[in-house]
């Protein structure tokens, strides 16, 4: 009686411990084991081919960037879109993906990421510890309130900035220094 309840034991650790390492394991799309599918609904759909050969499909699934602002076509993860977003797999690189596939994907992202680019600084106007920002960016022409001290607007890689303004959304100079000096010496104070 003993011998078989240690078994029983075994096979239930055994068990768990497969749970645990499908949860923590990392498994990598590549374009040899996935395809990807846009949905009627405009969402993407992955069919997966795992390592021991079982074919999964999922007929929806969400696109996050590891590390959106610093890597941007870098560990994309892969994810169900309900529950806790359990992560599918990790692409190590888009530039390795179909074209298509690239496109499909950066579509998704940029709807999670929504960063417009400022190409314009007009105005920065500074009262009562915030400063109030008129700019052009590629979405059209924009006004918001940024908090003055810290943490605001900070750098995301070389001469690329980024901008949280007091709503929660973000705003991204590409390249400072392809805006002109006049609009350099407005950001000085913040830069």
């Amino acid at each position: 009686m003993l011998k078989e309840k240690m078994k029983v034991e075994d096979q239930v650790l055994e068990k768990q411990k497969q749970v645990v390492d499908d949860i923590t394991s990392v498994h990598r799309i590549t374009k040899e084991n996935s395809v990807f599918s846009r949905t009627d609904g405009g969402f993407v759909s992955l069919q997966y081919t795992e390592e021991d050969g079982e074919i999964k499909v999922y007929n929806r699934i969400t696109v996050h960037r590891c590390f959106p602002h610093s890597d941007p076509t870098h560990y994309i993860s892969i994810r169900e879109p309900e529950g806790d977003g359990r992560e599918i797999g990790l692409i190590d690189d888009m530039d390795q993906l179909p074209e298509d596939t690239c496109a499909m994907l950066n579509e998704q992202m940029e709807l999670r990421y929504f960063t417009p680019k400022i190409l314009k600084v007009r105005h920065i106007r500074e009262e009562y510890g915030y400063s109030y920002w008129d700019v052009v960016t590629d979405r059209g022409t924009c006004r918001f309130t940024v908090r003055m001290g810290g943490g605001s607007v900070y750098p995301i890689g070389k001469d690329r900035y980024l901008i949280n303004d007091l709503d929660g959304n973000r705003f991204e100079i590409p390249d400072l220094y392809k805006l002109s000096a006049r609009e350099i010496k407005q950001l000085d104070l913040f830069i």
